[in-house]
């Protein structure tokens, strides 16, 4: 428990529980084959098998070394998993047996193995992440020069490329690392013993990869690995615990980044320490409002901090008051040895002994830490910083605008003093204190505060008109007075800075905010992208531009304002760096700094697919810290969103292909179905027809010819419905609206179904007066066709079927209703979708299920509705549909 108010970091205790939800990996590193990473992992899992340890080996490489192979003698294995790869048979890790077996542990050499093809994955490192993840702790080895991060090192060190690489991230998840060390000396002893590869390959090993050099080389690349992962444990062990820094287990670099001029020089000077040491180094700006910073001072800083991240350091920018505290917080929390700091001016006038350097304060502080105070810049080089702080300085307006708040006090408390006692006097002065430090800051404060200490004496201290004291109770007043309203304006600006920091992480948290609204809402990859830009463009007050890949690689503008030239070569030269190096580039960078545009890759699915651009009209510009803060958090913000739309077009294609298989399935089984059927009974009718015409009586020819008539209609029907369904699907329905008698259509339709319509009674329900209607007749009838098939295939043999129309108000309702078992609540929807019939798979009759969707789209088309209800006494189904009822014209009489 911490008694400073210090809080355990949130990620590092994230990261400590998650660890917990896996197994344990520890990894046995080494700087080259042969200096004993398996024979040490062999010893551990051994003794881990002493202790009763479920302990089993899945991949041990021996390479046929004896004293390795004793090894595993009574080491429980699971079997390896034979595959064969051009045309030769591979052992390979079990993973499912493995799985299966769920022991406590597991042995996995050589996690840089690349697995056979059709291997569930395709590098063995995945493999134990999956093995991990099912709560087994693994053991395995590696090689440093397996480290992708140092493939293109080892390569240059030794003109071999290694081709097996693993991502550092897995070995900064190991939860233990064990080097395994051997002198270079030793090596190439077991080396020419022949304990490493076979004689004729020992010598041509030691002559290339394996010479002294190379191995030194590769040794204190795996030293330098260990050291690092164990750097980041400590760090993160002292961040989870709240422990206050520094801990001296390894160098880290603080260089600190200020507005004045020289400051790149003070950066240059970090990186040449850093390198001279080889540890790692961070610069921090401290953002106070102590002083206000005008645009070539911001851009002063910017250029610092892109200069250190140029130079590979880590950059933070941290907002508070006391600029000597803010470091010395930040070094301890992030484990720092030593600070880099500007040694800065004298001062100017009276500043020289009022203001303390930011050098001495962190001497004087910093008792735990290795400051380092470097010299001042030349002086053409300081020159003009300090014309600009001298004008800074001398800035008449606060100090005029405190002398007359102090003489507003000054008139408040001669109205006091007409009431008040003199020592109550002073609370008008420390009022004024207060205000000009709010308003102008601690200069104007400090000011004020013996502007006002020197009217009190001399307008409400005895004598008065004089700066002369006469009573002790007075000098006592005069003191206590300057004393609070020093530390009272101190405060004040304290507050006042706090505010602004409060008030300027509101302004870029709302802008955040909105910007997040902005592009949720968005509908479609151009709203997204243009969303994006007019965002940026408002925020920043700068043109803004999105670049993003085809599926051909190629950069394109998908959005933005590129100007009345539009984009140049050299600017469509930068965004493709950008996207294929993943870094920032173009103006303000390292990379094509003539360019017009500051690019930065949009990540989608871990890799760039585009870039944000900004630019702005003058022919200089930076943007401020805070800027490119919020600038970096609405690239994050934007990245997300594209990778959002893009998972929801798979997910939309997915769906549709999923759709697409499964109306094909719906149709093949309609087809084979509903046309092989009637094709079945045409063939057999006509094929007897063909062979028995003599013999056969008159009457039975007649018979299956009607047979062929009537299953050709079918067909025909079927067939229709094909092409009416592939009509509605294309909008190419136009009703042909005329007046038309709605009897004649029941008729019609009744007559095409005759021979459905056998074994049922159609009861007809029309009024004797029925006026005509205008409608389609042809799609009526067909609606009819449709309505009063399925009736006929669900009604039980001699049960009827009604057919009811009214006059409703402003609709003509006719109604189907049939006998039969009804359709359930939940599916009465579901009904007039395509291939319903199908999908519930012909339970009961055939058909393909598109009777009903075409009824309702040809009802649709003529301005109704079409629904399915209960029959009548909640027996059977009744299907509904309305027409909009329109007034018969009058028609002349004829004359008699």
């Amino acid at each position: 428990m911490n008694d400073d108010g210090k809080r355990p970091s949130p990620d590092a205790l994230l990261a400590e529980a998650s660890r917990d939800e896996r197994g344990r990996l520890k990894i046995f590193l080494g700087a080259a084959p042969g200096v004993g990473k398996t024979y040490a992992m062999l010893n551990a899992a051994r003794q881990r098998l002493a202790e009763g340890v479920d302990v089993v080996a899945g991949v041990v490489e021996t390479h046929g070394r004896l004293e390795t192979q004793a090894l595993t003698r009574d080491l429980p294995f699971v079997p390896p998993r034979r595959a064969s790869y051009r045309g030769r048979q591979f052992d390979e890790l079990d993973l499912d047996g493995v799985l299966t077996r769920r022991p406590a542990l597991v042995l996995v050499d050589e996690l840089a193995h690349t697995n056979i093809p059709g291997s569930r994955h395709q590098k063995r490192w995945q493999d134990v992440e999956e093995i991990l993840a099912a709560g087994i702790d693994v053991y395995s080895t590696l090689n440093v020069q397996h480290l992708e991060s140092l493939n293109d090192i080892v390569e240059r060190i030794s003109y071999v490329k290694v081709r097996e690489t693993v991502p550092d991230a897995v070995l900064e998840r190991a939860d233990d690392l064990e080097l395994i060390d051997l002198p270079p000396e030793e090596l190439i002893q077991r080396l020419n013993q022949g304990k490493v590869y076979v004689p004729e390959h020992a010598q041509r090993a030691i002559q290339h990869f394996f010479s002294r050099g190379n191995l030194m080389a590769l040794r204190e690349l795996a030293m330098r690995a260990a050291a690092e992962r164990v750097g980041a444990d400590i760090l993160s062990y002292m961040q989870a615990r709240a422990i206050e820094g520094p801990w001296p287990t390894r160098d880290r670099i603080l260089v600190c980044v200020s507005h004045a001029a020289g400051t790149e020089r003070l950066v240059r000077l970090a990186k040449r320490l850093a390198d001279q040491r080889q540890v790692p180094w961070i610069a921090v700006h401290v953002d106070s409002a102590r002083e206000a910073l005008d645009e070539e001072a911001k851009g002063r800083v910017h250029e610092a901090l892109a200069l250190a991240e140029e130079l590979g350091s880590a950059t933070a920018s941290v907002s508070g008051y006391d600029v000597a505290a803010e470091i010395l917080a930040y070094a301890r929390s992030h484990n720092v040895s030593q600070i880099v700091v500007g040694r800065g001016g004298a001062g100017i006038g009276w500043r020289r002994w009022l203001r303390t350097s930011l050098g001495s304060r962190l001497l004087r502080q910093g008792e735990d830490f290795i400051v380092t105070v470097a010299g001042r810049a030349e002086p053409e080089a300081v020159s003009r910083p300090r014309t600009a702080e001298r004008n800074a300085l001398f800035s008449l307006r606060p100090y005029v605008e405190a002398t007359g708040v102090v003489a507003l006090g000054a008139g408040v408390a001669y109205l006091m003093s007409l009431f008040l006692e003199t020592p109550h006097l002073t609370m008008a002065f420390l009022a004024a204190v207060l205000v000009v430090a709010l308003r102008q800051g601690l200069g104007a404060a400090l000011y004020a505060s013996f502007v006002g200490f020197l009217a009190f004496n001399f307008f409400f201290t005895d004598p008065r008109g004089t700066l002369d004291v006469y009573h002790r109770e007075d000098v006592v007043t005069l003191v206590f007075f300057l004393l609070v309203a020093v530390i009272s304006g101190n405060v004040a600006v304290r507050v006042r800075t706090q505010v602004e920091s409060i008030r300027a992480s509101a302004r870029l948290n709302a802008l955040l905010s909105d910007f997040s609204r902005r592009i949720a809402r968005a509908v479609g990859l151009d709203d997204l992208v243009w969303s994006v830009c007019e965002y940026v463009s408002e925020s920043l007050n700068c043109r803004a531009a999105v670049l993003l890949t085809d599926e051909h690689g190629a950069v394109h503008l998908a959005a933005g304002d590129a100007g009345r030239e539009g984009l140049l070569d050299m600017d469509r030269a930068a965004a493709e760096w950008a996207i294929e190096h993943n870094e920032p580039s173009g103006h303000g960078t390292g990379t094509l700094p003539a360019c017009r545009w500051y690019f930065i890759p949009l990540r989608a699915s871990g890799k760039p697919s585009g870039v944000l651009g900004v630019r702005r009209e003058e022919r200089r510009f930076a943007l401020s810290v805070e800027q490119r803060r919020l600038l970096f958090s609405m690239r994050d913000q934007a990245s997300v969103a594209l990778e959002r739309m893009r998972l929801a077009e798979e997910i939309e294609r997915a769906q549709l292909v999923s759709e697409t298989e499964k109306l094909r399935q719906a149709l093949l089984s309609s087809v084979s179905h509903d046309l092989r059927t009637p094709l079945v009974s045409i063939m057999g009718s006509t094929s007897t027809l063909l062979e028995m015409q003599n013999s056969l009586p008159v009457d039975q020819q007649r018979e299956l010819l009607t047979t062929v008539l009537e299953e050709a209609e079918r067909l025909n029907r079927f067939v229709q419905n094909l092409l009416d369904m592939t009509r509605l699907g294309y909008g190419a329905i136009v009703p042909n609206m005329q007046w038309s008698d709605l009897r004649d259509s029941v008729a019609d339709a009744m007559r095409r179904l005759r021979r459905e319509l056998t074994d049922h009674a159609v009861e007809l329900d029309f009024p004797q007066a029925f006026p005509w209607q205008f409608f389609d007749p042809l799609l009526v009838e067909q609606v009819m066709v449709n309505l009063l098939d399925n009736a006929a295939k669900y009604s039980p043999a001699g049960a009827p079927i009604t057919v009811r129309a009214r006059l409703i108000g402003d609709d003509v309702r006719i109604q189907v209703i049939d006998r039969g078992p009804g359709i359930p609540r939940g599916e009465r929807e579901t009904v007039f979708s395509m291939f319903h019939r199908v999908r519930q798979g012909d339970r009961r009759t055939s058909g393909a299920g598109l009777g009903l969707a075409i009824c309702r789209g040809f009802i649709e088309a003529m301005g109704g509705q079409i629904v399915v209800k209960s029959g009548e006494n909640g027996m059977g189904t009744m299907i509904e549909f309305t027409l909009p009822a329109t007034r018969q014209p009058q028609l002349p009489q004829e004359d008699a």
